[in-house]
């Protein structure tokens, strides 16, 4: 049976909650020729939305055109939202979208018959599709212009049109492929904001492919880092800040020798930057607090105190380097 242009296995899947597993990675492989692309990739993506980050040539473009269905792997599969790509790619492209990297239009379309045609495409009819396509381009903020050619468009108009017709059919899931690209700061800080919407939305997950580390930090809960064709890391990013270790710069008045002892004899790790300032790494069992005591008790001054946690970059380096 057929709804609005989807089966009934594909209206199940679209009901699912969002806790369970976006994308499951069982042992998938790539090889083109004698090269391989990606290593027996083995992992479960569950976030909101989720960093695909990784160098060049790490295997982020081959991974996202495998789970769309456009290479077809040498060994192993990968689950999105309950199917399997080998076997179901048919009911995968109903719930996925897609906001490539690259342009991919016809110049001389209109924006509102190009998202309408994306939106059939997806499994829409082709009335349902232009009632869509018309409120994706509201949506986005191209309401105004949607009778234009897509190839007069800017480039950021470009890129807004790209994401309209990536939601156009009500996806469960969006690969947003660089989707700040070339973007001027005004654009690229609107981009941002309907990434955040959608996600927040509770109806669409994302995987954020970006070679933008801050536009990750700003919209991703789960990362997911490729090195060689290699999972390098896979985490909870907010519980990955929380378990690493703190860091603390200090900028002091009246530090003694002993005062730097003392530091030390709290289980801290600590370096003296300057005869008044340190670096101190401290334990989880040790807070902020406990340098203000050991202070007042050692009679110093704490002039300034910069605390903070590993950074999405820090993270980064620290799986380039392992």
């Amino acid at each position: 049976m057929v709804i609005n242009g989807m089966n009934k296995q594909s209206l199940e899947a679209a009901a699912r909650p969002l806790s369970e597993p976006m994308i499951e990675l069982h042992r998938l492989r790539i090889e083109f020729g004698k090269r391989v692309i990606l290593r027996d990739l083995e992992g479960v993506l569950r976030g909101r939305c989720t960093g695909l980050l990784g160098p060049n040539g790490a295997g982020k473009t081959t991974l996202i055109h495998t789970l769309l269905g456009f290479y077809k792997p040498t060994s192993g599969t990968a689950r999105l939202l309950g199917f399997d790509i080998r076997s179901a790619a048919r009911e995968v492209r109903t719930v996925i979208g897609y906001m490539p990297e690259r342009d991919a239009y016809l110049g001389e379309m209109t924006a509102v018959h190009f998202v309408r045609l994306m939106g059939e495409l997806s499994g829409l009819p082709p009335e349902a599709a232009l009632e869509r396509a018309h409120e994706a381009l509201f949506y986005v903020g191209l309401g105004e212009a949607r009778y234009r050619k897509v190839g007069t468009y800017s480039l950021g108009m470009k890129q807004l049109a790209k994401l309209a017709q990536a939601i156009v059919h009500g996806p469960r899931l969006i690969f947003l492929d660089e989707p700040t690209n070339g973007l001027d700061p005004p654009a690229r800080k609107r981009m941002l904001e309907l990434i955040r919407e959608i996600r927040d939305s509770g109806k669409t997950q994302i995987v954020l492919s970006s070679h933008l580390l801050r536009d990750v930090e700003e919209c991703c809960d789960e990362i997911l880092i490729l090195k060689d064709g290699q999972i390098a890391a896979n985490c909870d990013l907010e519980a990955e800040r929380k378990a690493n270790r703190k860091f603390v710069e200090l900028e002091t008045r009246g530090a003694t020798p002993e005062f730097a002892e003392a530091i030390a004899a709290l289980g801290a790790e600590y370096a003296q930057t300057g005869q008044q300032r340190f670096k101190v790494i401290m334990p989880e069992n040790l807070e902020v607090r406990d340098l203000y005591r050991l202070a007042g008790e050692r009679q110093v001054q704490i002039r300034r105190l910069n605390y903070k946690r590993d950074s999405l970059e820090e993270i980064f380096l620290k799986a380039m380097e392992q």
